[in-house]
């Protein structure tokens, strides 16, 4: 007899259970009707982590297919614009050093690869700004869209910075008033299996056996579901990415009308590096670094230092890091999703965007009986892996390029040992060519573009050997695309506003597309 799956339990609240939820919940509503339900079972008592603020721009595309209205999402989540990365002391730790990662591609990239033009030129500017006009907007403090622009539509490319802690809430009201979502709040005490060792229902103290077809772990790192009942062990990556342990502090502004960054700043410090995001009502801070190499005593004076006299009497939190990921993600009729899944290091924002990827591959695939769902687990795996792979190389990629001989951390991150190999053999090829729209990024899974490899590669000094001779037949090309950039960047400069200010006419008065 065929067991169709229409009963999904998240078990697990925060932005990864209430995420998922509305991800599933809009792409599934249709079938509301016919029986399908998706139940989040959320403990009253356990606290989110909810540090998380960093996103990508998939984020706009995902609030909007699940209805959220951009002008509420700014209004109840302390939201601002990101627009990028600017990481400071990474290369030679002197006060200088700087460099952005942002979020366009750089100017008429689907025709032509202006990186190698810009090496075969003095390469003495930023790359980021010769191809380019995001960096300067963030150096400007300027937001990426006007008021006028339509929901989740902007001049320039846009993430967003958000408080954790209002995310959750807020997506719950959505989920449950719009989506049709069943929320229990209950304490999970056990796990029920059946007699094939899928999980039949999860014993709940306050509210019984919850049954379920598939479930759905998102209780963190403690991996309730996927790691503790069905035995998935988790693997550990310290040996490539040493960074253990955070210190996380909120930080109030000087002033209510202070500018807000519209960037992530990331600042190097002797064993790890600091994190700056800006939000309207304050900013959020920390300090991720290796215990391994620096005391948590020394980690919190360097935090201390960077904030100054306003951070001097503020309390910070610490918070255990274990960058790795489970073996396998999707078990029998249980995935993972968010923390329970695993975690890396927040050097590029990944744990929100793994949680939107996640969720959106179980919606689009969600397997239509039992029967076919160790298929569907295996294809999600397979294109899991992918995912965390790549993203484990590219943040390895940032602590490799570093020119710092300072301590003793640098210098391990640079010990070929601990470099995977496939960031090793990529390392070797760009030394030879670019990276571009190559073999090394052919996959529609691919979570860094080959643009974000050149940010960081040439804004960390990185050297491809480049024939100047073999570029002369695009010289007219680069000419039209580096003149556009040129129009492009003094354009947004004079008509975009200031960040706090688009923030605030979005709060007062809502997006006012024209």
């Amino acid at each position: 007899m065929v067991r169709p799956v229409k009963n999904i339990v998240i078990v697990g609240g925060g932005t990864a259970g209430w995420l998922t939820a509305g991800v599933i919940a809009a792409k599934h509503r249709a079938r509301q009707s016919t029986g399908f339900t998706v139940t989040l079972v959320e403990s009253p008592t356990t606290p989110i982590i909810g540090v998380g603020e960093g996103t990508w721009p998939t984020l706009r595309t995902t609030l909007a297919k699940i209805g959220v209205s951009e002008t509420d999402f700014f209004r109840e989540c302390d939201a601002a614009f990101k627009q990028g990365a600017k990481f400071a002391r990474w290369t030679t730790g002197e006060p200088d050093d700087a460099y952005y990662h942002p979020l366009v591609l750089p100017q008429s990239f689907g025709q032509i690869n202006l990186a190698p033009h810009w090496l075969a030129g003095d390469a003495s500017g930023s790359f980021c700004d010769a191809v380019c006009p995001q960096g300067r907007l963030c150096d400007e403090g300027l937001g990426p869209k006007t008021i006028t622009a339509p929901p989740y539509q902007g001049a320039a490319n846009y993430a967003y910075h958000l408080d954790a802690g209002k995310f959750a809430p807020f997506l719950q009201r959505h989920c449950c008033d719009k989506l049709g979502v069943r929320h229990v709040l209950a304490d999970v005490r056990g796990v029920a299996l059946a007699e094939n060792g899928d999980i039949r229902a999860v014993v709940t103290e306050q509210a019984g056996e919850i049954e379920g077809d598939l479930f759905v772990d998102c209780t963190g790192f403690r991996s309730l579901l996927l790691g503790e009942t069905l035995g998935v062990k988790f693997r550990d990556c310290g040996d490539i990415l040493f960074c253990d342990t955070a210190l996380a502090v909120q930080i109030p502004y000087e002033r209510p009308d202070s500018p807000i960054a519209t960037h992530t700043i990331s600042t190097a410090q002797s064993a790890g590096w600091i994190w700056d995001i800006g939000l309207p009502s304050r900013r959020g801070t920390g300090h991720v670094y290796s215990s391994r190499h620096i005391s948590d005593d020394d980690a919190e004076r360097e935090l201390r230092a960077y904030l100054g006299r306003d951070g001097k009497d503020l309390t910070v939190r610490k918070i255990a890091i274990r960058s790795g990921h489970r073996e396998t993600f999707w078990k029998r009729n249980c995935v993972a999703v968010g923390l329970a899944a695993g975690f890396l290091e927040p050097l590029e924002a990944s744990a929100i965007v793994l949680i939107e990827l996640s969720a959106k591959l179980i919606a689009e695939q969600m397997p239509a009986c039992r029967e076919v769902m160790d298929i569907v687990a295996s294809r999600f795996n397979a294109t899991t892996h992918y995912r965390w792979g790549r993203i484990i190389d590219f943040l390895k990629l940032h602590y490799v390029l570093s020119q710092r001989t300072d301590t003793a951390f640098w210098r391990d991150n640079r010990d070929p040992a601990t470099i995977p190999e496939r960031l090793s053999d990529l390392l070797l090829l760009w030394r030879h060519q670019p990276p571009w729209l190559h073999e090394e990024f052919d996959r529609a899974d691919e979570v860094f573009p080959s643009a974000s490899y050149q940010y960081v590669l040439y804004g960390m000094g990185f050297r491809t050997e480049v024939e100047a001779a073999a570029l002369a037949d695009e010289a007219a090309l680069v000419q039209r695309a580096l003149r556009e950039n040129a129009l492009q960047s003094e354009r947004l400069l004079s008509s975009l506003p200031k960040h706090r200010d688009l923030i605030r006419k979005i709060v007062e008065h809502g997006l006012q597309p024209v």
